[in-house]
């Protein structure tokens, strides 16, 4: 559905935001003014009542989206609704009398399909907590929680605490080992350390009344500290065997719903916890606050399957080789691990982040909540109507769908007292995390017009912050290198914001805005954008070199070591060296390389050497020759089956060993694989393995 065939509503807010009716008409083409409300949520709210009858509804404003929402659920509408902010992203601002080409914008782009469904990821909790941490918090909050959770304690330091009269939940006692899973489906490891053991221990007391030390109190935990090994507590525990100092069996496992770590050092220190898991550490306010949380946590639940995985095209690894580790090194979760030649990723643990799919080369890992194919859709839609009514050097502003947003908005609500609000040319852009803005997005950015992108980063995608930053550097390289003058890459932190937006001078853009749109497959994506930026470059040029570890090269084949045994044809994932049928020669696709490093780890004789570039033209798509030798015919039938020097520097290498001993075996290696197995055949004279008895 397009705007045309949406009811606006649109509201200047008590008059505070400059709307120009017959502007935003003409810019988003509904051939009419505009109707402007000033109070659309107080005074004017029947209008709104009286357009619930439409199929689509779309209001210009979130403050007051729960409001809008009960009146159209007690009217009992159908229609769509949507909200969009035109306030604090757009006219709250110094320059707000020349945000109409932004506010059309934000409308075009609100008024899109919302993007198609993904496959969900399912979460089952019951409400099993596991409880971690020193005896006194450790049961006092087990307590709190025994009204809404079932409660499983687990002590690392007993001594100070008490446990309950009534054994009412579990406690064991021990040191943590290691906590995997994810909500509703954690599994714990701990070492029983205390002689103490809390789960056989019928707490009678028995071994209190007995120790010289008063080294046991009520936790019925033994501070070793104190103990003398008079061993009474053992004589006296008798046959329950609770007491035991010389314990063999100490390793202990279970399964939890959920885990609360009260322990000062937690067992988990990745930047983004598994959902389900809590570690507030000693703090109480924290504690409190993760506790209800927790109380929230039990049914089933779901949500998106952020990611799409083909392991054909992936450049892990390859026979054991190992090639590229990028998506390992920035995922944040500990989602995705090494299988093999490949990677798996646990999908329970993503947490949508993107950026896997950011810094992948081949695109083996996209990212699916939403497609590329679905952003691009919309930064095709909003720049086309920004510069359309009138709107020139646009800055897109990336940012997340929770603290990113709220930065951005504030500093729009702050654009009184001295503030100055978002710049007319500065368009926020929001997506689910900022890590998915790799190079693709961001020069698919300035191939629609964009002059210059700024993703907004907050405390949440810190751990991104290097590899969002190397990519920027690495489009930044290209397009400064193509003559395209300016800065038009930029990771700002969110409190900074303002005054980092109103000092930027725009950059240079393209004078001609792309038609195509975005592919799911990310290599053709950069391909349709770096031919783009081509054409349209003030500077023509063939090659531009690029730092190490980019994504795009050729390859240096040292032609005096390379016998063309072809192993790096086989180790390559994207098909960019290829064989020859006619003849022992090495082709290579330079624009299908990913710079992986495969082939050059593969190679036994060490004559591969990356060379990180990026080269424009027909060339870079076409099949060059990187190698090609004389080739060796079959000493039999004539038949070409190898290379020359590869079948000399055999001969050379296994004319002196023992089982290659006589001409004939020496000869059998000239032959091809048919005429060599002819040849054992016929060769009777020579002795087999039933000539020798046992």
């Amino acid at each position: 559905m397009s705007i045309k065939d949406r009811t606006l509503k649109l509201c200047s807010c008590n008059k505070t935001i400059a709307l120009d009716a017959q502007a935003l008409a003409s810019a988003l083409k509904t051939g009419t003014p505009l109707p402007i409300h000033t109070e659309l949520c107080r005074k004017e709210a029947g209008q709104f009542q009286a357009a619930l009858g439409e199929e689509s509804l779309l209001v210009g404003c979130t403050q007051e989206a729960p409001l809008f929402g009960e009146l159209a659920e007690a009217a009992g509408s159908k229609a769509e609704l949507r909200f969009v902010n035109i306030r604090e992203m757009a006219g709250w601002s110094a320059e707000g009398r020349q945000a109409t080409p932004k506010i059309a914008a934000l409308l075009a782009a609100a008024a899109l399909p919302e993007p198609e469904p993904v496959p969900n990821v399912e979460y089952k909790s019951g409400g099993q907590v596991l409880i971690i941490g020193p005896s006194i918090a450790a049961l006092e909050w087990a307590g709190r929680l025994a009204g809404v959770l079932t409660p499983n304690v687990l002590i690392t330091s007993g001594m100070g605490g008490e446990l309950p009269a009534e054994r009412s939940f579990p406690v064991w006692s021990g040191k943590p080992l290691r906590v995997s899973g994810w909500l509703g489906a954690f599994e714990v490891e701990w070492l029983q350390e205390n002689p103490i053991d809390l789960d056989v221990c019928t707490r009678c007391n028995k071994c209190i009344d007995v120790c010289p030390e008063n080294a046991i109190d009520f936790s019925y935990q033994i501070d070793l500290g104190k103990c003398k090994a008079h061993r009474q507590c053992v004589a006296a525990c008798g046959e329950i065997g609770a007491v035991d100092f010389s314990r063999a069996e100490r390793a202990r496992k279970e399964s939890f719903d959920l885990v609360l770590d009260l322990s000062k050092e937690p067992l988990l220190r990745m930047p983004d916890l598994p959902q389900g898991y809590f570690a507030p550490r000693t703090d109480p306010l924290a504690q409190a606050l993760a506790a209800a949380k927790l109380a929230q946590l039990v049914g089933e639940f779901e949500k998106p399957r952020f990611f799409a995985y083909r392991e054909k095209i992936c450049a892990h690894a390859r026979s054991g080789i190992e090639g590229c580790n990028r998506c390992l090194e920035v995922c944040s979760t500990g989602a995705i691990r090494a299988d093999g030649d490949h990677v798996k990723v646990e999908p329970h643990l993503c947490a949508g982040c993107g950026g896997c799919a950011s810094v992948c080369p081949s695109g083996a890992m996209t990212y699916a909540y939403p497609r590329v194919p679905d952003i691009g859709m919309r930064l095709k839609a909003l720049l086309s109507t920004y510069r359309e009514a009138g709107g020139a050097d646009a800055c897109l502003v990336f940012h997340d769908t929770e603290s990113g947003r709220r930065q951005v908005q504030a500093v729009g609500r702050k654009a009184v007292r001295g503030g100055k609000g978002l710049p007319a040319r500065a368009i926020p852009f929001e997506v689910f995390h900022v890590a998915s803005i790799g190079l693709d997005t961001l020069l698919g950015a300035i191939c629609y017009g964009a002059s210059q992108v700024v993703v907004v980063s907050t405390k949440e995608s810190e751990h991104y912050a290097a590899a969002l930053r190397e990519q920027m550097a690495l489009g930044e390289v290209i397009l400064n290198a193509l003559g395209f003058e300016g800065s038009h890459f930029f990771l700002f932190d969110g409190n900074a914001l303002e005054k980092e937006l109103w000092a930027l001078k725009p950059a240079m853009g393209v004078s001609k805005t792309a038609t195509f749109n975005l592919s799911p497959e990310k290599r053709t994506t950069l391909d349709f954008e770096l031919d783009h930026l081509a054409v349209n470059a003030p500077r023509k040029i063939e090659e531009i070199k690029l730092p190490a570890g980019a994504p795009f090269g050729a390859l240096a084949v040292n032609k005096q070591t390379c016998t063309l045994c072809k192993a790096c044809i086989g180790a390559c994932p994207e098909g960019a060296l290829l064989d020859a049928a006619d003849a022992p020669r090495l082709r290579f696709i330079e624009r299908n390389c990913v710079q992986c490093g495969l082939c050059a780890e593969t190679c036994p004789e060490d004559a591969i050497e990356l060379v990180p570039r990026l080269l424009f033209g027909p060339q870079a798509k076409q099949a060059v020759t990187l190698n090609e030798a004389e080739p060796f015919h079959c000493v039999r039938c004539g038949k070409p089956f190898g290379t020359r020097r590869m079948v000399d520097s055999m001969l050379g290498k296994l004319g002196g060993h023992s089982m290659f001993a006589g001409d004939g075996a020496l000869r059998r290696l000239q032959m091809c694989g048919d005429c060599r197995v002819v040849d054992m055949m016929e060769n009777r004279s020579e002795a087999t393995i039933f000539d020798f008895k046992k």
